[in-house]
């Protein structure tokens, strides 16, 4: 750092004056009025871990988090095991690779409200038609249980991302020294061990970045989860962030909501910075 000179930090200043006011500020802000009774305008009385104590026994949240952790969870798995077989896909020479990469990615061009409001479309309506057509029961009211709602977000999530992370492994695929797979294929191996052996260990800095971009946005998904399934029913399929939006602008309690949001920063941070060490252990140096 002490070889740094004003020009590396006037190119550097937009980025830390940015990061302090959008991130670090709002942070420092939020987590000291968790321990008040803020409610949106003066914070009035001081009322310590209150707030905290009682979000471990609020059942919503609790049963929001839970759900969150499990479609974080099978999202994260689709995703990449999608993403990774997109990238495979295109990199394997075909004449249509370009023209698949764009199709591939577009969905991660649409907004969140609007794929939202597409698939809604397609699990309500278009799967009764087929379940209709072909008498199959379970695709009547398919956002109606948790189960299914559940799926439907799992499905929607891969389908949006899947592409985008798609583009990280293709950047590391196509990294890969062509001697290396010469050298397999002089050796006989198949394609099956060539992956295993030669580009699976290879494409270990491409996981440490998808894995923490896929879980991070699951974990932080709203607008998705509101215009899908608004949380039903009964809020069953009710996300951590819509959680603490209702909480805030439904209920107006704007400290209790502040202090699930640094709970949730918490639990979001341990995981992502857990991920990122031990993927970066199992790194491969090209």
């Amino acid at each position: 750092m002490r070889n740094k000179g004003l020009s590396y930090w006037l190119f550097l200043a937009p980025v830390l004056l940015a990061l302090s006011f959008v991130v670090i500020i709002p942070l420092l802000y939020g987590t000291f009025y968790s321990f008040t009774n803020w409610d949106g305008i003066t914070a009035e009385g001081f009322v310590g871990l209150s707030h905290y104590i009682e979000l471990f026994q609020d059942s919503e949240f609790l049963n929001a988090l839970k759900f969150t952790t499990l479609f974080s969870i099978a999202s994260i798995l689709l995703i990449n095991f999608f993403g990774l077989s997109l990238a495979l896909i295109v990199t394997s020479k075909l004449k249509s690779s370009n023209f698949l990469r764009t199709v591939f990615f577009m969905p991660n061009l649409i907004g969140g409200l609007i794929l939202g409001f597409i698939w809604q479309f397609v699990f309500v309506k278009v799967f009764a038609s087929i379940g209709d057509i072909l008498g199959l029961q379970f695709l009547q009211g398919w956002l109606s249980t948790t189960e299914t709602g559940f799926w439907g977000l799992v499905i929607l999530m891969t389908w949006q991302l899947s592409g985008y992370v798609m583009i990280i492994y293709i950047a590391y695929l196509q990294g890969i020294p062509n001697e290396l797979l010469e050298a397999a294929d002089i050796d006989g191996a198949s394609a099956f061990q060539k992956f295993m052996k030669v580009k699976f260990p290879l494409v270990a800095p491409a996981f440490t970045v998808s894995l923490f971009l896929t879980l991070s946005n699951s974990f932080k998904l709203y607008d998705q989860n509101l215009a899908l399934t608004d949380g039903g029913p009964f809020n069953s399929t009710q996300m951590v962030a819509m959680d603490i939006v209702r909480t805030a602008f439904t209920d107006n309690e704007m400290a209790y909501a502040q202090a699930k949001a640094v709970v949730f920063f918490i639990i979001v941070a341990v995981f992502s910075l857990t991920q990122v060490y031990y993927n970066k252990k199992k790194e491969v140096d090209l």
